[in-house]
């Protein structure tokens, strides 16, 4: 069966680069191709114009997503990417600004309705602001919750945390109570060996010997005539039976067969050599 669509199976990017950069104009600040994606970097405030064009006029239609990243060591610490998809082309272009931890961008729900739930966690992860967007508050964190998680500044522990109580029936606010303390792990090759002395390794060290003790004589080993000579007072290896009677031999139990009270077997020859001859006639 033949499917008939008319997007490509694999769409290419070749000239989408310059046809898009022409495109934007003044808007654009720079264009690079990467990993085979491409790129825009727009002014900050022409962001909504910049994606209504693409929108309208490039047949790219839907917003997939909206990401930050964050730089902390730049004067604009945040970038805002937005992805976008051509249905029609089965191609994907992004688009970023940058902003400060107090610099609003401009919000693109006035483009796509679905914008609104992706500026909220760009702003609850990160802190950036987007002017114009008319519910801008937390959708991921808890309410009440201080900073932002995706910061790279961010501490590695608070100081209050949160859960459930069946007793109460409700969220309750708690001191972090850790159940260990933080571990930096180094994760170097364990055939090089560390620097350091590891939590544990001071254990292992073997104190110095002050003096060696030798075993120069017998009483030392335990050895000796008097060892000697208790070990030939015993009767025996250690037998315990007999030790208990006293006597170095033991006398072996009679035999069955001279059991006394036994009445003899009539008609029947105990003898070995009488019992193997052939019987005579009349016995």
């Amino acid at each position: 069966m033949t499917v008939v669509h008319s997007a490509p199976r694999f769409a290419s990017n070749e000239g989408v680069k310059d046809a898009l950069s022409a495109a934007l104009g003044e808007m654009l600040v720079e264009a690079h191709e990467e990993h085979g994606e491409i790129l825009f970097t727009v002014k900050r405030d022409r962001i909504e114009d910049a994606l209504r064009l693409l929108r309208d006029e490039h047949e790219y239609q839907q917003l997939m997503e909206i990401a930050g990243v964050d730089y902390p060591q730049r004067a604009e610490r945040f970038e805002v990417v937005y992805m976008l998809l051509s249905v029609t082309k089965n191609h994907r272009v992004m688009l970023k600004v940058t902003a400060a931890e107090k610099t609003p961008v401009p919000t693109v729900t006035t483009l796509w309705p679905n914008a609104g739930w992706l500026e909220r966690e760009v702003f609850d992860m990160y802190g950036v602001l987007f002017d114009g967007n008319t519910d801008l508050r937390r959708i991921l964190t808890d309410y009440g919750f201080e900073g932002h998680p995706f910061r790279k500044d961010f501490p590695l522990t608070g100081y209050i945390e949160l859960r459930y109580s069946e007793e109460e029936k409700r969220v309750v606010y708690e001191p972090v109570d850790l159940p260990q303390d933080l571990r930096q792990f180094d994760f170097m090759s364990p055939w090089e060996g560390a620097n350091y002395v590891l939590p544990g390794d001071e254990k292992a060290a073997t104190p110095p010997v002050e003096e060696v003790k030798t075993t120069d004589k017998k009483g030392d080993t335990g050895a000796g005539e008097k060892t000697d000579d208790k070990a030939a007072d015993k009767e025996s290896n250690g037998s315990p039976a007999q030790e208990k009677s006293g006597k170095k031999d033991v006398e072996a139990p009679a035999p069955t067969e001279t059991r006394n009270g036994k009445t003899p077997r009539k008609g029947r020859t105990t003898g070995t050599k009488r019992a193997t001859e052939p019987k005579e006639k009349g016995e």
